[in-house]
């Protein structure tokens, strides 16, 4: 049974979730601040995290970027704010979706539900990729860069993982969204651009030096790094 984490003040929300969620065998955990959250996380590791982000001493992007200090859960932001800034900048901290109140519960599981099979999927896979200068072990979802550890979130793991599974070849934008979310973006939405950047960044790429992340202007991205010689 997969352990979802709630973090949000709203009590009548996070009592509906948490029965419409334990209704599709889900164990929920909620908690109302975030040193209460911060607390059960240090001898407890959830499945998930979904983050309100109007909180109590402390918004979410602040607490969204502290616990990435330590843990790479994933995480769906909820929130009464639509601006697409803070849906990016939630992205960008290291988010894996982003979801506006109010919302549908269905929607939301369905969500939960993608974001968590691609998660079990890595971890059925015993195999090892390996490039020149990148390694991605696929069943303990670790990356090492030049022989040197990196730390990538859930989403930006999967998405090294479908470019790797499918080097030297364009991945569109529709492929992606189709593939990382397993749901229909807005045409506006810039989260896939806003992936493939902190990607990039984590992967030590600048835009004068591509190493592993090509872009296809108009097109998408390919993976150009080469096999490692064995």
């Amino acid at each position: 049974m997969s352990t979802i984490l709630i973090l949000d003040d709203d009590k009548e929300l996070t009592t509906l979730l948490t029965e419409f969620l334990g209704e599709h065998k889900f164990k929920i955990v909620a908690h109302h601040t975030p040193s209460d959250m911060f607390k059960y996380l240090e001898h407890n590791s959830p499945d998930m995290l979904l983050l309100d982000i109007m909180l109590p001493e402390m918004d979410g992007f602040q607490v969204l970027r502290k616990l990435r200090e330590s843990q790479d859960v994933p995480v769906i932001m909820l929130t009464a704010k639509g601006d697409v800034s803070d849906k990016v900048v939630g992205l960008e901290l290291g988010a894996d979706d982003y979801l506006p109140k109010p919302f549908e519960p269905r929607e939301l599981l369905a969500r939960i539900q993608s974001i968590l099979r691609r998660v079990h999927a890595s971890n059925s896979m015993l195999d090892i990729l390996e490039f020149e200068g990148l390694t991605i072990d696929k069943l303990r979802e670790e990356v090492s860069l030049d022989d040197n550890p990196i730390s990538l979130s859930t989403s930006e793991f999967e998405a090294l993982l479908l470019f790797a599974n499918n080097s030297n070849e364009v991945l569109d934008r529709e492929f992606l969204v189709e593939n990382l979310r397993g749901i229909t973006w807005q045409t506006y939405d810039r989260s896939v651009d806003v992936l493939v950047s902190r990607l990039r960044n984590k992967l030590g790429e600048t835009p004068n030096r591509t190493r592993f992340l090509k872009t296809i202007h108009g097109v998408g991205y390919k993976f150009i790094a080469a096999p490692k010689e064995k």
